[in-house]
């Protein structure tokens, strides 16, 4: 692993990003340190010069001149950095400085000046000039050479601090991104061997206690239902090749005996026939294929309207009416008093009724019911339930009736290709409706199925 990939990574870029914020609140602490320091020691200056001033005010002439000159109180030698005494006329009577300072004004206020010795180096006073008696000026200055010192070991302070938090920042931010460059290393090895085909591979994800451990943990759901999903294709790949196979394989052998026997044409007739019924059969198991990817694709959505849920299953009672009576079979519609509004495809709901009353018919006896019951629930909702007195659905067979090409043991003898209930599961998808299944009533043999449909409210079901 290079190290320019390492000073490349987020987490090292995060880490100059901290450096940066901590060097400079570390200058911007330094700069407000600073000015408070030096507001302090303006206003100390100024008050030592002041009170020292209003202490040599009361002197006499005598005393006061041979206390300049000699520096003889303490504050005149520790504290005051230049004391002298001059005339009315600005000339120089005693004291240490020579020449009355440039821009002096003798106002009784402090003033900040840059004095300029013959030999020396020029240098920064709080110079402040007061009269006093004899009609003399005295002038008392106080450097700032400790406001200088203070600076220097404040620099001096946070250099000592900064350099090695920053160095240890930068040495973590390495490590670091040393690790995340690792564990993207290895999440990139285990995408290559799954782009490679090894679909059963899956991202280290650990305990997932981070975010990349979390990012990796939902990758790997993701590929999981991925993995499943595709097993669902090949299992309706082979459902379908073996739903396709019985009736062409029909279709063949009778051509077969057709082309090779001598038929009349009544005979033939009857082949044609049937094999176009065998043929019908196939385009059937297509079409039914072909609706479901149509319905889960939602593109029907744009045909939807309010339509009565009340008047659909009277219509629906109408058409299978016939067809259950020649099955000695009684169908009953359980109607509400009024209108039971939902949002929805009127043709789509039609196709769900069809195939719920036809599953119904099919595995009902004769002298068995079907009932047909649409409602309003008391929060708005609609409800559709179909009832039969047939063999029902076992508990571990509910869910895995709605896939595609799924026949249990129990209706196997009864004619269908097993994507009905596919249909009808994607179709009250589409409508965000919730299906149901239990059974029917408390029978041994015949506990029935009860198909139960709850629609959102309409206000809740616009799409």
């Amino acid at each position: 692993m290079q190290l320019g990939e390492v000073l490349r990574t987020a987490t090292f870029r995060l880490t100059l990003a901290v450096v940066v914020a901590m060097i400079g609140t570390a200058a911007l602490q330094f700069s407000v340190g600073y000015s408070q320091t030096k507001a302090f020691e303006f206003r100390r200056t100024d008050a030592l010069l002041h009170r020292e001033a209003a202490l040599l005010a009361q002197e006499t002439p005598q005393d006061l001149a041979h206390k300049v000159s000699e520096r003889a109180t303490d504050d005149l030698r520790v504290v005051i950095n230049q004391a002298a005494l001059f005339d009315s006329a600005h000339h120089y009577v005693a004291g240490d400085l020579r020449a009355w300072p440039e821009g002096l004004a003798v106002d009784g206020r402090v003033h900040e000046l840059t004095v300029r010795p013959n030999e020396d180096e020029p240098y920064v006073l709080r110079v402040l000039a007061v009269p006093v008696a004899g009609g003399r000026v005295l002038v008392l200055g106080r450097g700032l050479h400790m406001l200088a010192e203070w600076r220097l070991m404040m620099r001096h302070s946070l250099l000592v601090s900064i350099v090695p938090t920053v160095l240890f920042a930068l040495l973590c931010g390495i490590i670091l991104s040393h690790r995340a460059l690792g564990r993207v290393g290895r999440m990139h090895e285990a995408i290559d061997r799954i782009m490679d085909g090894d679909l059963h591979e899956r991202l280290p994800a650990g305990r997932q206690r981070d975010e990349m451990q979390r990012l990796a943990g939902s990758v790997n759901r993701m590929l999981d239902r991925l993995e499943h999903l595709m097993g669902e294709i090949r299992d309706v790949g082979n459902d379908i090749a073996h739903d396709l196979r019985t009736p062409l394989a029909r279709v063949r052998a009778r051509l077969d005996r057709a082309q090779a026997g001598t038929l009349s044409a009544d005979d033939l007739r009857t082949v044609i026939a049937r094999a176009i019924d065998d043929l019908d059969q196939c385009f059937s198991v297509i079409t039914a294929l072909l609706r479901i990817g149509e319905i889960e694709n939602a593109r029907r959505r744009v045909g939807f309207s309010l339509v009565d849920l009340n008047e659909i299953a009277a219509d629906i009672v109408d058409l299978y009416e016939p067809i259950a009576e020649t099955r000695q079979i009684r169908l009953e519609l359980l109607a509400a008093s009024g209108p039971v509004p939902v949002h929805g495809d009127r043709d789509l709901l039609i196709e769900v009724l069809a195939n719920l009353i036809d599953n119904a018919l099919k595995f009902t006896d004769e002298g068995g019911d079907v009932t047909l019951a649409a409602f309003a629930d008391g929060q708005g909702s609609a409800r559709l339930e179909i009832a039969d007195t047939g063999i029902g659905i076992m508990p571990q067979e509910r869910q895995a009736v709605l896939n595609r090409f799924y026949r249990s043991d129990k209706s196997r003898h009864v004619p269908g290709s097993g994507l009905g209930l596919s249909l009808v599961s994607a179709i009250l998808r589409l409508h965000n409706a919730q299906l149901t299944i239990s059974n029917a009533r408390q029978h041994e043999e015949r506990p029935g199925a009860l198909f139960g449909v709850t629609f959102p409210p309409p206000a809740q079901a616009v799409f």
